[in-house]
């Protein structure tokens, strides 16, 4: 007869996501909880009481990243699971904090079962993910991969001009460099998919095989202001006619390349904004997103070529590359086990780029990494309509703990 399997317990880790809600929650049943906020401190300090409970050594670094241990019956590199707990404003419930809840209830299972792992299990938070009081976003798992200064990222200000290293302290969870996560055998993060992909094709989970690269363009389109009402419209040089234009002519063209790019007009701002005077100035920008670089390259020619072939009306058409990222892709190993955990569950599922960033994309650099996906209703996610049924959180949590029984036998 086969060996019952192991499961979660999931009525407790409803509970869980739940109580966690409580620090920041909304009255329309979302989180605002920024990073270094009091919301946010509750929550750690929540989350450390949780890994105390079960005989784990938490440990902070300079960050303010939060490191959970269970010990192993071997002393090596750790198995790492996690996520953030900060949150945008009037965000969900589920984004970021999951991560962090699905280790936390795969070692209550484990200590409920008397399971003690060959390999540590390390529990991770990452601070200030969202980027949403902070910039940039993935902020410190950013600076644990090199990827950004963590001076610069200490001395970063809020829109009231209080500065990170500052907040931090008053928190309590200002700590040690030479606590920072260096090196681990295998990191795993759970997240909800931000999307309508799984729930539109009746799956139950993501196995993330990347995280897409992307590009993004500034367009600042110059023309001359003058009366609303006495100018000829032959004789004006309006720059939002010319942005209108341009922004046609690039949907034309980028609508023509695979079905799986994304592009987004996110951000315009009018000069001077005002109904009786013509717009002599527009800034918007053009960001697209695709897993091979082959076709964000065609993005940045066609922009170009927009940029040239454009009835700019009298107006002058300036463009400005303002970033770019490469598509990181995961661990085919660990990708592959996440795949095979799922089949043996029998769960529905499809292997699936991840158009938003994680902390996952930087520390995937330093250590064997994958994630998965569990569905978001109505592809919601940033906002207070956030929900990803519970019985979905579950099943999702279910494959994450047989990976890491996999890996820590």
């Amino acid at each position: 007869m086969e060996k019952q399997k192991v499961r979660i317990n999931s009525e407790r880790l409803t509970e869980t996501i739940e109580h966690f809600a409580n620090f920041g929650r909304t009255e329309n049943n979302g989180v605002t909880r920024l990073a270094l906020s009091e919301e946010d401190r509750l929550a750690r300090e929540y989350f450390k009481t949780c890994c105390e409970a079960l005989k784990m050594e938490v440990k902070i670094d300079d960050m303010g990243n939060m490191y959970a241990l269970l010990p192993g019956l071997e002393e090596r590199p750790p198995v790492v699971i996690g996520s953030h707990l900060d949150s945008v404003k009037c965000g969900g419930r589920f984004d970021g904090v999951l991560g962090v809840i699905t280790g936390l209830e795969i070692v209550r299972t484990l200590v409920d079962n008397n399971i003690t792992p060959k390999i540590p299990i390390m529990l991770v938070n990452f601070t200030n993910e969202e980027g949403a009081r902070f910039e940039p976003s993935m902020m410190s798992s950013g600076v644990l991969s090199g990827k950004f200064d963590s001076e610069k990222m200490l001395n970063k200000k809020d829109a009231d001009g209080k500065v990170f290293k500052e907040e931090l302290a008053k928190i309590g969870f200002n700590g040690s460099e030479a606590n920072r996560l260096k090196e681990a055998h295998a990191f795993l993060e759970l997240h909800i998919e931000q999307g309508p992909v799984l729930q539109h094709e009746e799956l139950k989970i993501g196995v993330v095989d990347c995280v897409v690269g992307m590009v993004c363009y500034e367009i600042k389109i110059v023309g001359d202001s003058n009366h609303a009402g006495t100018t000829p419209m032959h004789l004006r040089k309006d720059a939002l006619f010319t942005t209108n234009n341009f922004i046609q002519d690039i949907r034309n063209e980028l609508s023509s390349l695979p079905d799986d790019l994304v592009f987004t007009m996110g951000r315009l701002d009018v000069s001077p904004n005002v109904h009786t005077v013509i717009p002599n100035e527009v800034i918007f920008t053009i960001e697209a997103r695709h897993k091979e670089p082959e076709v964000t390259a065609i993005v940045e020619e066609k922009i170009k070529k927009v940029q040239e072939t454009v009835n700019s009306e009298g107006c002058s058409v300036f463009i400005e590359k303002l970033w770019d990222r490469s598509t990181v892709h995961f661990d085919n190993e660990m990708v592959q086990l996440l795949e095979n955990v799922t089949k043996e569950q029998r769960l529905p599922y499809k292997k699936m780029a991840s158009g938003a960033g994680h902390d996952a994309q930087f520390i995937a650099s330093m250590i064997p990494t994958a994630m998965l996906f569990v569905p978001s209703i109505n592809g919601k996610s940033h906002s207070e309509d956030e929900f990803t049924p519970y019985d979905d959180c579950a099943a999702g949590v279910n494959v994450m703990l047989e990976a890491v029984l996999e890996l820590v036998k």
